[in-house]
């Protein structure tokens, strides 16, 4: 079952799906919050379409750079996002989107690796990274809401 190989979380961010997806298609806003809390990204390239490429370079607290290839498998407008990421640890990310209310999202979070031992020897770090990275979106799309 992949909910043995997976990472699953829900996060509600007050803004509406369209709102959400909004800081998750536009490559400089993903940049500014793609990642665990700390790190920053350069996007090489950014192809935002089913079987485009997605290559970038996450520059961790620690001083290393961490470079990443993905291609987008799905995306959904205002729906669903998601992206198998092709380097390193292979794993498939989707986010779906749910309206929650009037006006408010929910964000289904899944990363789901090939193996259940691949998956349990991250799944700590992987528990941390995800949640704040929702976090992290959820303070992006809070931005794009101030600054409109």
């Amino acid at each position: 079952m992949s909910l043995d190989r997976s990472d699953t979380r829900s996060h509600v961010i007050p803004a509406t799906p369209d709102a959400v997806f909004a800081a998750i298609a536009d490559p400089v806003r993903i940049a500014r919050w793609w990642g665990p809390a700390g790190f920053t990204n350069t996007i090489q390239c950014f192809e935002f379409h089913a079987g485009g490429r997605w290559l970038l370079t996450m520059h961790g607290p620690d001083g290393n750079d961490y470079p990443n290839e993905s291609r987008f498998t799905r995306i959904e407008p205002g729906h669903l996002f998601e992206i198998e990421h092709l380097n390193g640890h292979h794993f498939v990310l989707t986010l779906t989107l749910s309206p929650e209310g009037s006006d408010a999202t929910r964000v289904d979070w899944q990363q789901t690796f090939d193996t259940v031992e691949h998956y349990r020897n991250l799944a700590t770090f992987v528990a941390q990274a995800n949640q704040q990275n929702l976090e992290r979106l959820a303070a992006e799309v809070q931005a794009g809401a101030d600054a409109g």
